[in-house]
């Protein structure tokens, strides 16, 4: 989920903002949000690839053709590759190369060494994805994410701009400040981040150990930060399925443990932990979109976090939108996709 930072002074407050308006994708009828399925719409990705990249054996979607500009789509937590499934097409059809990977212990992507730590902070994800571009011989693309995948997409673009053409960042900038994550929030503030909380004990730590409290969790999170999407029981179950990860527990716990700083990093990650404690300002053309029935939505239609974005940019605000923006208003994500990379 979106970093604390700034997160107390949204409590209690509302966007605001009307929705934007999209002119939709070429071929595409209305950027409207996508609050049940689609008629018609794939439920499934065709067959997976996988790639021995960096620490990881990374399993992946891909759409469209070979060498079209490539955008690589993040997906955050509780979610998989499936928060893109009616994205992706949009976009190939466009004529994008669209990439879309499981994050490590998601999914089909493995460790390759049974002895390398299990780790969840920012820095250790983010270099995920380089690797993943460098095995793939992507020198550059379009980044889209949300969640995880937003914060993902924030640290590649303040560290790495030479390796994004733009990025789409729901909820705006996310890179973690660990030192901001020690002081305390409002009530309010602190009830709904209750997850990360119950994820700093033990206690935490066996439910997510355990399948079956891991599902009734994740899909409460699921009802809880998406309040106005009509998803079924399929739907869940079709992205449920990647959380049967051997992995998946210790990451997990590991990235919410690594921001409230009781759980430790690694040495190798330090360097670029240090850079990303000032905060870097992010260069590259920018679109941010903000889910307006998000619970950690920040109000201010995107002023919070304005001045973290010094190139070309532009927010929208999606009313009506839950969390999980890219599956519940595809349209309006592929649209936010294709004007980013023309700004």
């Amino acid at each position: 989920m979106i970093n604390r930072r700034t997160f107390n002074a949204a409590m209690g407050l509302g966007t605001g903002a009307a929705a934007a308006s999209l002119a939709g994708l070429q071929g595409v009828a209305s950027a409207a949000p996508a609050l049940a399925a689609t008629a018609g719409a794939p439920t499934s990705f065709p067959s997976l690839k996988q790639v021995k990249a960096g620490l990881l054996d990374v399993g992946y979607a891909e759409l469209g053709p070979a060498h079209g500009p490539v955008v690589i789509c993040l997906h955050g937590w509780p979610y998989d590759i499936h928060s893109y499934v009616d994205v992706a097409p949009l976009l190939a059809a466009e004529g994008y190369r669209v990439i879309v990977p499981y994050l490590r212990g998601h999914g089909t992507t493995r460790f390759l060494s049974s002895h390398t730590f299990r780790n969840g902070q920012q820095s250790a994800i983010a270099l995920d994805i380089i690797a993943l571009m460098d095995t793939l011989k992507i020198h550059k693309a379009v980044i889209a994410g949300f969640d995880w995948g937003s914060r993902t997409g924030d640290i590649l673009a303040a560290l790495w701009p030479e390796r994004v053409k733009a990025l789409v960042s729901v909820s705006g900038y996310l890179i973690t400040d660990r030192k901001a994550q020690l002081e305390p929030l409002a009530a309010a503030a602190e009830h709904t981040w209750w997850y990360q909380f119950y994820f700093a004990t033990e206690r935490g730590k066996k439910a997510m150990e355990d399948l079956d409290h891991r599902m009734q969790l994740t899909r409460l999170v699921w009802d809880l930060v998406s309040p106005t999407w009509a998803f079924d029981d399929a739907t869940f179950a079709r992205t449920a399925a990647a959380f049967d990860n051997p992995d998946y527990a210790a990451v997990v716990i590991h990235n919410y443990r690594w921001r409230l700083s009781v759980a430790e990093g690694e040495p190798r990650y330090d360097r670029y932990e240090e850079k990303l404690a000032t905060a870097p300002p992010i260069t590259v053309p920018t679109l941010t979109l903000d889910p307006e029935k998000d619970p950690f939505t920040l109000p201010g239609n995107g002023s919070m976090y304005r001045d973290k974005f010094t190139g070309r940019y532009e927010h929208r605000t999606l009313t009506g939108i839950g969390h999980n923006l890219p599956q519940e208003a595809p349209t309006a994500f592929a649209q936010a996709v294709v004007d980013a990379d023309r700004l």
